[in-house]
């Protein structure tokens, strides 16, 4: 790359901006734009410091530089980057970066909803928190002395907050504990492992295992297709795969891939026994395989993989919400009767 442009300050781009540009290139390639022209024409719409640094792309772009080099010196997320990769070696290019980019932008938009999610619901918990403890630790004690003196029974609301007020230290060291354990596996064991193995252990984890691996069997089956369609063989396919230093862990599944090929496994039963993919993928495989059909097949199967993953977030999402506004409910509702009711027991003594 030129001098100058390694050396200037690169300015951060979001995801979304990145998905966002990608897709129109993959929009103007359909068109019949050269790459090198796509890219110029989207230059102008960029700000100053973008700008600035695509117009420094251009002489190598126009040189036969590959594009995901160029995105990678941008700094680009990885996926993205894979997407281009891939795109350069089977030669679909208008549609694996409009494909790429709309998978980012619907990734991007399910994180932004998670993170609403919980953002609120933990903003307002900290907020009864802090109520909590003032009502526990100031009026309470009073209302318990006074109706000791009185000789008046503490109501159920009370109980519950007394409850929950025992409760809460041991699931807060409990939790610490457990976050605890995790950090000190994964900087003693996890993160030293290979990332085929600690993504193997990854998916077996309750709940959030499963979106992971479809996730991965989404990426996996998508590419595969498309390199499959343009005509280059499985094995070359997965060599392409073994190639992607950008993305190591494909890299490190494309190797075992090949590695179990050569020693005269089948692709189905290999694939079996990875379990970072979905099983489902075995048969459809072998089936693909049987129909001479396999491109097609795999493709229809991640666009299966994509539309679970995204029904089992909103079904997640829909599950999650109800339950921490319903826990934060019952407790602002029980200090509020534990604190009411006494005064109107009081008011019925006078």
């Amino acid at each position: 790359m030129i001098d100058g442009y390694t050396k200037m300050k690169m300015s951060k781009w979001s995801v979304q901006d990145q998905a966002y540009f990608l897709k129109r290139v993959g929009e103007l390639l359909s068109r019949g734009y050269p790459l090198a022209e796509a890219v110029e024409s989207l230059a102008l719409y960029l700000s100053p410091r973008k700008k600035q640094e695509i117009i420094h792309t251009l002489s190598e772009l126009r040189e036969g530089y590959p594009f995901y080099k160029i995105l990678k010196d941008l700094k680009f997320n990885q996926q993205l980057i894979g997407y281009v990769f891939f795109a350069e070696q089977h030669g679909g290019l208008a549609a694996s970066f409009q494909a790429g980019s709309e998978m980012m932008l619907k990734r991007n938009k399910d994180m932004q909803k998670i993170q609403k999610i919980f953002f609120y619901p933990i903003l307002l918990i900290l907020i009864t928190g802090f109520l909590f403890l003032f009502v526990e630790r100031v009026l309470l004690p009073r209302f318990i002395s006074l109706f000791q003196t009185m000789n008046l029974k503490t109501n159920f609301f009370v109980h519950v907050i007394m409850l929950f007020s025992d409760v809460a230290p041991i699931l807060f060291y409990v939790g610490v504990v457990i976050i605890s354990s995790f950090v000190i596996y994964y900087f003693l064991k996890f993160r030293k492992l290979p990332l085929l193995s600690q993504r193997k252990i990854i998916v077996k984890i309750p709940l959030i295992g499963r979106f992971f691996c479809l996730v991965y069997t989404h990426y996996f089956t998508v590419q595969l297709s498309y390199l499959i369609t343009s005509g280059i063989s499985i094995f070359e396919s997965l060599m392409l795969f073994e190639k992607n230093i950008h993305q190591p862990f494909y890299q490190e599944v494309g190797n075992y891939l090949i590695t179990m090929l050569r020693t005269g496994e089948k692709l189905d039963e290999v694939l079996r026994s990875l379990s970072i993919f979905d099983q489902e993928l075995v048969q459809i495989v072998k089936h693909g395989q049987e129909n001479g059909k396999l491109d097609q097949e795999l493709f229809f199967y991640s666009n299966h993989c994509l539309n679970v993953l995204e029904d089992r977030i909103e079904k997640t999402i829909k599950t999650i919400h109800p339950c921490l506004y319903g826990i934060v409910g019952i407790l602002i509702i029980s200090m509020y009767l534990a604190v009411l009711l006494p005064m109107f027991h009081l008011l019925d003594g006078f």
